[in-house]
């Protein structure tokens, strides 16, 4: 029986605006490997890889991480937030496991987890590889005024305080998450944990679309290793976008994972862990 990830930080990393960053660390640090950094995206937190973590743990050393202003981690000096500083945050957790494990860490990423790990890698030596699942820009695939007009619903539903209908709109109309998906969503008791972190959501959706840190022309500078996962069945936006950065990455492939939406690591296990392993050991 596989055991569980841990829900207790390890140990907490310092960011260079003095953000604390929470690390979740378990598996096998005695096997010979780059260690894996998991990622989590929009909505989420390290409990996002709650299914996939307590496998890849068998076989590898794992390490799980808040991002800031969610779960353990903190926020960064009042006022100051910029995805620049998820940037930076994700390079100081990857040089501060990678000082530990004597070599470079191989970093998956889902949706926004992704794509700061591509950025991050234009900023540290410590990132060796990376999985990026619908993590592309996606600006640009948008119908005019669509991305705005998303936004100012979620800030009207943020402004009156509903956390519930700023979680749903955005699954629904950002991610492209099905009914009947979402009502299960709902019945989960993660929900809540989801739904009082709403406020990052607006302020991660502004920042990553309007940020060039983690535009197409930054990101299609990354030289290491990328494998970007697509799902089959999800929205045509992430795909377009992963093929367009795919198209002007150094050293890019793409994967379409069939069946899949916007969270295979949860919906496809079995394939999203096969895909991120085979490639890892390329």
């Amino acid at each position: 029986m596989v055991a569980p990830f841990p829900d207790t930080p390890s140990r907490f990393v310092a960011s260079p605006d003095g953000a604390r960053i929470a690390v979740f660390s378990a598996g096998r640090s005695a096997v010979p490997g780059p260690p894996i950094l998991l990622v989590h995206g929009t909505t989420a937190d390290h409990r996002t890889w709650r299914v996939v973590a307590p496998e890849l743990a068998t076989r590898h050393a794992v390490h799980d991480s808040d991002r800031r202003g969610r779960g353990d981690s903190s926020d960064g000096p009042p006022g100051g937030y910029a995805i620049e500083r998820e940037l930076d945050d994700l390079a100081a957790v990857a040089e501060a496991i990678a000082a530990e494990a004597g070599g470079p860490v191989d970093v998956v990423g889902h949706s926004l987890g992704g794509r700061i790990a591509l950025g991050a890698s234009l900023r540290t030596a410590a990132i060796r590889r990376i999985v990026a699942y619908e993590s592309a820009p996606t600006a640009d695939a948008r119908a005019p005024g669509e991305r705005d007009t998303l936004l100012d619903a979620l800030r009207a539903d943020l402004a009156r305080g509903d956390h519930d209908a700023v979680l749903a709109r955005f699954m629904t109309e950002a991610v492209g998450m099905p009914a009947e998906d979402l009502a299960a969503f709902r019945a989960d008791p993660i929900w809540a944990l989801r739904a009082a972190a709403a406020p990052t959501i607006v302020r991660e959706l502004e920042a990553a679309e309007d940020d060039p840190a983690v535009g197409l022309e930054a990101l299609a500078r990354v030289t290491v290793p990328v494998l970007q996962l697509v799902g089959s069945a999800g929205t045509a936006g992430f795909r377009a976008g992963a093929e367009r950065l795919d198209a002007r990455l150094a050293e890019g492939r793409l994967v379409i994972v069939e069946g899949a939406r916007h969270a295979a690591h949860h919906s496809h296990p079995d394939a999203f862990i096969g895909l991120v392993e085979r490639f890892l050991a390329s």
